[in-house]
């Protein structure tokens, strides 16, 4: 091999190490969202470890999130209030809220703690939209769940721990928003 191809390889294995996407250094390790949610939720159950697990198998690595709170109850016809504080590595915190109908078997009520990982979100904006999803839900004293939900690109993976008594399955949306507001639709 001549010095000249030699040169020629080299200089396009530099450039293509160079021009690698930057979306990793944007991006949460299973380490970093372990971390934030022990710290969220108080404390690591086995349970958690393998909701994060499953989400990370599913989707890779988010890269954002949301700590939040919710209450939520049906009778048939259900209703979702929360908010909470979205964060990225690439912007500071910011003050979000979700509502949202629910229509299914679905009975009882219950109070949430909510991580939610997000996936594929460029800009904030994007967040700032309707949700629908599928839930099915067993709370009797605690627990913790995941599901997914999506809209266009953008995937969130909410990571619910709760207390109540509330049991079904149920279909609905999640309408995020900057504001609070106490319709549902």
């Amino acid at each position: 091999m001549s010095s000249k191809t030699f040169t020629l390889i080299a200089a396009l294995a530099v450039i293509l190490v160079s021009v690698q996407p930057t979306s990793a250094a944007n991006s949460y390790s299973v380490e970093e969202i372990t971390a934030k949610a022990k710290g969220f939720f108080g404390d690591t159950t086995a349970g958690l470890a393998k909701a994060i697990e499953k989400a990370f198998k599913d989707h890779g690595q988010p890269n954002a999130f949301i700590e939040g709170e919710e209450v939520s109850g049906a009778i048939g016809v259900g209703l979702r209030y929360g908010n909470g504080m979205l964060n990225r590595k690439t912007a500071g915190p910011r003050k979000v809220y979700w509502q949202g109908p629910s229509i299914g078997w679905d009975f009882g009520g219950n109070a949430s703690k909510v991580f939610t990982l997000i996936y594929r979100l460029k800009e904030d904006r994007e967040l700032f939209q309707r949700y629908p999803g599928v839930d099915g839900s067993i709370y009797v004293a605690a627990g913790i769940g995941v599901s997914y939900q999506q809209s266009g690109n953008v995937v969130l993976a909410p990571i619910r721990t709760g207390v109540g008594l509330r049991a079904g399955a149920n279909v609905g949306y999640l309408h995020y928003s900057t504001k609070h507001s106490w319709l549902p639709f």
